[in-house]
């Protein structure tokens, strides 16, 4: 394991960008082998070219600016299906309203009757009936 280790020193290695490639070009292989798209089965190989390139360059300081402009790119989907899992975790005891002027989204517990929510981005009040 040592040799892999001192190969590996000054390399990249994997980061979040990789993982992200390395899965889609599985999905995407699966699914030209299943049309039997047979010219296609390339970009998947291509792609896998790319991110074993990744991994091995020494070119630390590129790598890790595309990391960070996907990582910004996914950021707003990841919250989107973070805020519906706790919403979905929480609607048993919670109702979430969204802000009407700078769109927040808004907790407040249930069957309170009618509560007056305050934003805390913008300082809005809300009726809101839980």
């Amino acid at each position: 394991m040592n040799w892999l280790r001192r190969f590996m020193y000054g390399r990249y290695g994997l980061d979040t960008l990789s993982k992200f490639l390395f899965v889609l070009s599985f999905i995407l292989y699966i699914i030209f082998a299943i049309l039997r798209l047979e010219i296609l089965l390339i970009i998947p190989l291509g792609i896998i070219g790319y991110t074993y390139f990744r991994c091995f360059s020494r070119n630390i300081q590129k790598r890790h600016n595309e990391n960070i402009k996907f990582n910004l790119l996914i950021k707003p989907i990841k919250n989107f299906f973070n805020i519906k899992k706790r919403m979905f975790k929480d609607r048993k005891t919670h109702k979430y309203f969204k802000c009407p002027q700078c769109k927040q989204y808004l907790r407040v517990p249930k069957n309170k009757g009618k509560l007056q929510v305050t934003c805390p981005k913008c300082k809005q009040t809300i009726i809101a009936k839980t």
